[in-house]
């Protein structure tokens, strides 16, 4: 079985540092195993460092070179790799203007048999210049420059005819440059988990999933460490040719050290619609804790968050893209604060022009939006950009 089409996802995903936007914007295939992404842009950015007052705005020159393998090295086995360079010059920059940024990829996926599949993905990240910076540091100019390393892994097996089994593991690191902020958010997630699914109908899958999750702060983590057990339950469904439809629904008992534990409902909805040749729209509802930028004040961030994603293709040469994310949140004080209430937005519009199989120009806006109960963590950015990508 070829494994060739799984590599799709993890594509566009590599492929989103180098653009630098929020909207979806189209990979050009050009159907070979070794292929050049030369990509050269200009932007403007309102608040370079993310500050809640005191903005500071620059013109940002970009190069972003990247090389990348995808190839089936036998019938049942898979193989990616991709490095990306990411060199960003700061027009009105206190400090360095020059900033160089790494991405560096890997994939194996292997078929034992039709129903037996294992699949281990490495994203490696040194970002300098981070996309969507963290609220309520407090400092002005601060440094947010972090590496990041995700590893991702899973193993599916059917056990009969209409019932199959799923195990997943993810390890991701945070560590930051800059010593303040390390010391308050380098940390490492680990996430584990079983899943069993049953086909209802051929359309219908049924899914019940355990997780376990882990969450190990570098330095005083006496205070900051956390675990969790999930119990959901769910639904696969393909709902039509070009329809699908993905639902967990549970609990998260979060035991906090030091802290009050809670356990609290978790939910992740996702549908997709292929409704056009190029064209599709996804959207999706999450409601989960997640780590908060100030571990000081907040054990954690209840977050609701709602998702779109559209791309259209206007023409066969050209193609508009658009995404949101709204995320109505409440930071849990620690013993003794208040829970504070947050809304976050992020708004992305991009229109690219595909006049060959290897040029891609595009036009592209970009929206961040904090409203906190918290002034220190207000926080409003714009950007604009121009790219342009040869793929060779």
């Amino acid at each position: 079985m070829k494994l060739l089409r799984l590599s799709l996802i993890f594509g566009f995903i590599a492929g989103l540092p180098a653009w630098a936007v929020y909207a979806p914007v189209p990979e050009q295939d050009q159907g070979k195993a070794w292929t050049v992404d030369l990509m050269a842009g200009v932007s403007r950015d309102s608040n370079i460092f993310g500050a809640a007052s005191g903005e500071i705005s620059s013109t940002v020159f970009t190069a972003a070179p990247k090389i990348s393998f995808n190839a089936s090295l036998a019938n049942q086995t898979f193989v990616s790799a991709s490095y990306l360079l990411t060199l960003d010059h700061f027009v009105s920059r206190p400090g360095k203007k020059n900033l160089d940024s790494h991405a560096l990829t890997a994939r194996l996926a292997h078929a034992f048999t039709q129903s037996t599949t294992i699949d281990v993905s490495d994203n490696f990240t040194i970002n300098k210049n981070p996309q969507s910076l963290l609220p309520g540091l407090g400092v002005v100019n601060s440094d947010q420059s972090f590496k990041n390393n995700e590893i991702d892994s899973s193993f599916t097996t059917s056990l009969t005819e209409k019932a199959g089994l799923t195990l997943k593991a993810q390890s991701v690191l945070f560590l930051y440059d800059n010593a303040k902020l390390g010391t308050s958010l380098d940390r490492t997630e680990n996430l584990f988990g079983v899943s069993g699914d049953y086909a209802v109908l051929p359309e219908l899958k049924g899914v019940g999933e355990l997780r376990y999750q882990t969450i190990d702060y570098r330095d005083s983590g006496g205070n900051k460490d956390k675990t969790s057990e999930f119990f959901l339950a769910g639904a696969d469904y393909t709902i039509a040719k070009k329809l699908t439809a993905t639902g967990r629904v549970g609990f998260e008992h979060r035991h906090r050290d030091a802290e009050r534990s809670e356990t609290a409902p978790y939910t992740e909805l996702t549908a997709k619609y292929d409704y056009a040749q190029g064209s599709y729209l996804t959207a999706g509802y999450v409601y989960t804790l997640e780590e908060s930028s100030n571990v000081d004040l907040y054990t954690d961030t209840q977050v609701n968050r709602f998702f779109v994603n559209v791309q259209h293709s206007i023409t066969a040469l050209i193609a508009a893209s658009g995404s949101l994310d709204w995320e109505p949140s409440q930071l849990k004080g620690r013993i003794g604060l208040p829970n504070v209430n947050e809304t976050t937005t992020r708004f992305g519009l991009a229109l690219s022009y595909l006049p060959t199989k290897n040029w891609t120009v595009s036009v592209s806006y970009d929206y961040d939006k904090t409203s906190s109960g918290d002034p220190t963590r207000e926080l409003t950015r714009n950007r604009q950009g121009l790219n342009a990508k040869y793929s060779f």
